[in-house]
């Protein structure tokens, strides 16, 4: 299976202000790269943005719920869990 047959949700953290954003696409390295140049409207005064967390899903109905899963208090504990050791071993 290549890797364009797959949609990634991902997080990304702002080194700017510490916050999060979660969003999903079929092209990551290609939108991660927009997220940093300042393409995308929502994170354009964030940067530097780092990415700390991805998934990858067969289908994009699949990506679109686990974003919006990720977006909730529950997928915020779940993520706060899964990257517990990220947060505490890291100087932000």
């Amino acid at each position: 299976m290549a890797m364009e047959e797959f949609y990634y949700t991902y997080i990304l953290l702002s080194e700017k202000d510490g916050k999060k954003y979660t969003g999903y696409t079929s092209n990551l390295p290609l939108r991660f790269e927009a997220h940093q140049k300042g393409k995308v409207p929502s994170t354009k005064h964030r940067r530097p943005l780092k990415l700390i967390y991805f998934e990858a899903c067969l289908s994009q109905e699949d990506a679109l719920k686990r974003e919006k899963y990720l977006k909730t208090h529950y997928g915020k504990m779940f993520l706060g869990n899964r990257l517990k050791s990220y947060f505490t071993g890291q100087e932000r």
